[in-house]
């Protein structure tokens, strides 16, 4: 808590320190975010190299011992105060009012803030960056200035975030989707809409081949489901009330409302539905490498981690309320097993709660959140709880991975839903031949393809496992006369992914080109590699490590 009202408080000392070098700025709001806190300025035009000039404002304003006053002043008190301030006298339009004062500053604030400037370490906060923000988030409004800034309690730990900063922005996976040649953005297509290059669709497809196989030796039944669907398919769903505002506009056909899936569920409901079941086929499990369509605001939009479009390892199991315990903890369970197949062996659990407006009753709640806990404790996994982060229709189990910076990101997802049964009337035929409502579980493993490869790329830094290289190996031949034996050596070779490099470039060049593409492996053949058939090895990361024949090298590999 102590943090955040430093953050808050360099925020005024920011917009303070903005008004002295700037004095025709209009501000907007300030508050204290994750990590630090930002600004949104009007008629400010500076750049990025400004900000060290501001930064260092900012500490002669701190080291001057100023005090933070509080007042409570009326809405004629506050439009005097703020006459010239069009932004603040439109936030003045409320019942109850405050200002806070910090030397010549005066803003319309709630507080808290630190009671002087000497609490907060001058050398323990960072301006960071620019970014464009609309006025209260709304893209009609006006786009304002935003500066970011970090702080913290001590220089050690601005240091610290600054270096795993660093070192995220080595790794960032839009940079290195344009360096691999995995994928791109394109505005004329549309934003958030990404295109998958030649060997992002493999890398792609190699994921898509593992699941394909892992969950069908699990007993699930793969679908494959349209792209649009009746707008009357979500008013029983319930999302057209509880999620409209991530939902695009219905499309009109032959005098119908149809919608871009935003999820994949009601239509597993209907494949469900399609004949009688009985509870001797109970559990059903449905899987679907499903694209859907979800409205995200320009301002999140990243990279491949928030995108419109998107592709869920999406999963309904449709069971008995006896079997509800035994499939949550065997799929909880098989959930950290493909994880960990891909890299990621740390992570956090978190179990979400109902949140403010849901479906259902509060009894159906309770039960299913405690047949998560249940899950949870069986497997002894340490979990913290998400008070009201539950989805509408039930509570769930999110598993966020942590990557090789430490950094968690959201994953798995695990959701038990008694909502949608009853809104969808479906059912089963139990032992005595009764029609019994089944429970539904909604799951996905690495939540979406798009976000799961960014992860994947900036965990390893673009320098996949082997078996996810989209390029497993390149073949050089030192020069002509050896190309006929680098189609030989590819030949023998024929379960990687393999590409000849005989392009007329030097050796070395094209060693340096597979080393910024990341190849795990280059292989050089010249007259000694002909002779002894054999090749010499340069392994990702080690270097030349020597010749090798080529037997023993897939051996190796």
């Amino acid at each position: 808590m102590k943090l955040d009202i430093i953050r808050h408080s360099l925020a005024h000392i920011l917009a303070a320190a903005v008004k002295e070098l700037y004095p025709r700025v209009k501000f907007g709001i300030g508050p204290a975010i994750e990590n630090g806190f930002y600004y949104d300025f009007d008629k400010l035009k500076i750049s990025d190299t400004d900000l060290p000039k501001i930064e260092k404002k900012m500490k002669e304003i701190i080291r001057k011992d100023i005090k933070f006053k509080k007042k409570k002043i009326s809405k004629k008190e506050a439009k005097k105060i703020f006459k010239t301030q069009p932004y603040k006298l439109e936030l003045s339009e409320t019942k109850s009012l405050s200002i806070y004062q910090t030397g010549d500053f005066i803003d319309l604030c709630k507080g808290p803030h630190v009671k002087s400037s000497k609490e907060i370490n001058p050398n323990a906060f960072k301006l960071t960056k620019l970014a464009g923000a609309y006025w209260k988030g709304d893209e009609k409004n006006k786009m304002l200035t935003r500066i970011y800034g970090v702080a913290f309690e001590t220089k050690k730990e601005l240091d610290k975030y600054l270096k795993i900063q660093q070192e995220a922005e080595k790794r960032d996976h839009r940079k290195l989707g344009q360096k691999l040649e995995l994928f791109s953005i394109n505005e004329e297509v549309g934003a958030g809409l990404p295109l998958w290059h030649g060997k992002g669709t493999i890398l792609r497809h190699i994921i898509e081949n593992y699941l394909y196989e892992e969950l069908t030796s699990q007993g699930y039944e793969w679908l494959t489901t349209p792209h649009i669907g009746k707008l009357s398919l979500w008013k029983t769903s319930g999302h057209w009330d509880f999620y409209r505002e991530n939902i695009y506009a219905p499309i009109k056909i032959d005098k119908e409302e149809y919608l871009l899936k935003p999820m994949n569920c009601p239509f597993h409901i209907k494949v469900y539905q399609s004949k009688i079941r009985s509870y001797k086929d109970l559990p059903i499990k449905f899987a679907e490498l499903g694209t859907v369509y979800r409205y995200e605001k320009s301002g999140v939009l990243h990279g491949l981690t928030r995108v419109r479009g998107f592709t869920q390892d999406d999963a309904h199991i449709f069971c008995a309320p006896d079997q509800l315990s035994n499939e949550l903890t065997s799929m909880l369970k098989y959930g950290l097993k493909i994880l960990k197949t891909f890299g990621f062996k740390d992570y956090e659990i978190y179990l979400s709660t109902r949140p403010k407006k849901f479906m259902g009753t509060l009894k159906m709640w309770q039960k299913a959140t405690n047949s998560l806990k249940y899950a949870c404790d069986k497997l002894k996994l340490k979990y913290q709880t998400d008070p009201e982060g539950g989805i509408f229709y039930g509570p769930k189990i999110d598993i966020k991975i942590k990557d090789s910076i430490g950094r968690p990101w959201q994953c798995s997802t695990f959701q038990i839903d008694f909502n949608l049964p009853k809104a969808f009337n479906i059912s089963y035929i139990d032992k005595k031949g009764k029609k019994k409502e089944p429970i539904l579980i909604h799951r996905a493993l690495l939540g979406s393809l798009e976000r799961f490869i960014g992860v994947l790329l900036e965990h390893y830094e673009g320098a996949l496992p082997l078996w996810l290289s989209p390029v497993q190996i390149w073949i050089i031949p030192v020069g002509a006369r050896h190309k006929k034996y680098a189609k030989e050596v590819e030949k023998e070779l024929n379960l990687f992914r393999i590409e000849v490099k005989d392009e007329n470039e030097t050796v070395s060049k094209k060693i340096r080109q597979g080393e910024i593409q990341k190849i795990p492996y280059i292989l050089v053949v010249g007259d000694k590699e002909m002779e002894n058939k054999s090749v010499r090895i340069r392994q990702r990361g080690k270097g030349d490590i020597g010749e090798m024949k080529i037997d023993k090298f897939i051996d190796k590999i």
